[in-house]
């Protein structure tokens, strides 16, 4: 049994309670369950927003231009020779007097720059560029370039920070430093007994071994990144299809909009049948008779041997559009004939406007014969 102080306290607290308010805009994502159409898809790409990764780009660029030192070195080394006497003719002549050797001096140093510097430039353009395009294709777009204040937001900054994204960003980087660490270890454990016998070798062997081995070193740190690379792009991939996804009060809504609205849709079909029926009825008083089932189906037809050969159908319905046929028909003095193969064959077989197929042509021309006697009307001569 419960004491009266705590009845009255649990009364008073039932009366204290505040209502919990849960945001559900922080579930919203849960709600896009909806794989993204292609409109979505093109207009996110209309405003910049495509898949790729910036790793794909960068690693392949770097991997490009360490294989094209390694490919070149020799080249490198005797163009950057080539530099070094230059610079040093530049330094051992320069002479206010003769500024004509001057300039021929320091245009021979520039152009021995651009030998080094200009295969390195272009194998990154090439690779750059080339990667870029693979991932996104031909896309131009000031979208991404318009001012967002947002974007400026210190609490949005603090979100990005500790959002997925920001994880799987500070995770890359931790990857990579842990990559090019072991790498560099295990690639020097490796060399150990050749780097004991540097001091055997004169100053331009050892800087060529030292060059070469260092070479080989970063080639093997960009295969890694590219392996990393991947990773992102799949990442890039998911992420990017996750910010794509529509929930269904999106997809209905952009329905509506592409297609119209079903509702709308529906009394423009609704109108145009009305006035196609409308039409179609306004033809029953030119026909030589209706052939009918005799309540589910009725058709029209026509024969007049100066304009085809055969008689055509030029109206048909079925039940409710039937009986307003045989309405009509009677309206305007057009005999009704009940059969029920010979209509349904016409009904199923013939689209109006069309002459009837040969195999009806008996069919047909005895209910036309048996319409022409009852009319008192010769028939028509083919």
């Amino acid at each position: 049994m419960r004491s009266a102080g705590s009845k009255k306290f649990t009364a008073q607290f039932s009366k204290s309670r505040v209502p919990i308010r849960v945001n559900l805009q922080l579930f919203a994502d849960s709600q896009k369950t909806e794989k993204a159409t292609p409109k979505r898809r093109k207009d996110a790409r209309k405003k910049g927003q495509v898949l790729y990764s910036r790793e794909i780009s960068s690693a392949l660029v770097l991997l490009f231009v360490f294989l094209t030192i390694k490919a070149l070195k020799e080249f490198i080394y005797n163009q950057t020779s080539a530099l070094f006497r230059a610079s040093m003719n530049l330094a051992i002549n320069f002479n206010a007097s003769s500024i004509n050797e001057i300039m021929g001096l320091l245009g021979l140093t520039m152009l021995q720059l651009l030998k080094i510097v200009g295969p390195f430039f272009a194998v990154s353009l090439v690779a750059g560029v080339g990667s870029s395009y693979a991932q996104v294709g031909s896309l131009f777009t000031t979208e991404p370039l318009k001012p967002k204040l947002s974007r400026i937001n210190p609490i949005n900054g603090v979100k990005r920070i500790f959002s997925l994204r920001g994880l799987i960003e500070l995770l890359k980087a931790i990857l990579k430093i842990i990559i090019i660490g072991v790498v560099a270890w295990k690639s020097i454990q490796a060399e150990t007994n050749n780097i004991a016998r540097l001091m055997n070798l004169d100053l331009l062997q050892a800087a060529g071994y030292i060059v070469s081995t260092s070479i080989n070193v970063a080639i093997k740190i960009c295969l890694c990144m590219v392996a990393i690379a991947v990773l992102d792009f799949l990442y890039q991939w998911w992420q990017y299809e996750r910010d794509l996804r529509m929930t269904k009060q999106e997809v209905k809504e952009e329905y509506k909009e592409t297609e119209g609205n079903p509702e709308t849709k529906q009394r423009i079909r609704s109108k145009m049948r009305e006035i196609s029926t409308r039409r179609m009825l306004s033809e029953v008083p030119k026909a030589d008779v209706v052939i009918t089932n005799p309540t589910h189906y009725a058709v029209a037809i026509l024969y007049d041997a100066d304009k085809a050969p055969a008689p055509v159908v030029i109206a048909k319905g079925q039940d409710y559009i039937a009986m307003r046929i045989k309405e009509v028909a009677k309206e305007h003095g057009v005999e009704i004939v009940e059969n029920r193969e010979v209509a349904q064959a016409l009904y199923k077989n013939v689209e109006i406007g069309q002459q009837i197929p040969p195999e009806l042509y008996q069919a047909v021309a005895e209910i036309l014969a048996f319409v022409y006697r009852l009319k008192g009307k010769a028939p028509a001569q083919a």
